[in-house]
């Protein structure tokens, strides 16, 4: 149970910063009006993302972070294909698969405590 608590927060967590940082990229780069609006939800989900990785079971700071770094990089290309219609190469799948691995192997591989 503890795991896929922990999932689900590693992806409502990218669901914040991705979307948030889209959200500001929309106002500042692409011109949406009102710019204020796209920027200010793009702040508010940011700040919501800080809050999000308190809530790990885990306590440890620089494991969340690194591991979610790697659900970070999966998710803003899967973020780019469904609103940007980005499409990854193979070497863009093989590098968030990689990432993918590296968050199984930090967060989930059972440890003598």
């Amino acid at each position: 149970m503890l795991i896929a608590r922990s999932i689900a927060l590693f992806l409502l967590a990218a669901l914040l910063e991705i979307g948030g940082a889209w959200l500001v990229w929309q106002g500042v780069r692409e011109h949406r009006s009102p710019g204020w609006a796209w920027i200010g939800a793009g702040i508010a989900a940011l700040g919501a993302y800080g809050f999000v990785a308190t809530l790990q079971p885990d306590a440890h700071f620089g494991r969340i972070l690194a591991a979610y770094g790697g659900i970070f990089v999966a998710g803003s290309l899967a973020w780019g294909m469904v609103a940007d219609g980005y499409r990854p190469d193979r070497y863009d799948v093989l590098g968030a698969l990689i990432c993918l691995i590296g968050v199984a192997i930090i967060m989930y591989v059972p440890r003598g405590r």
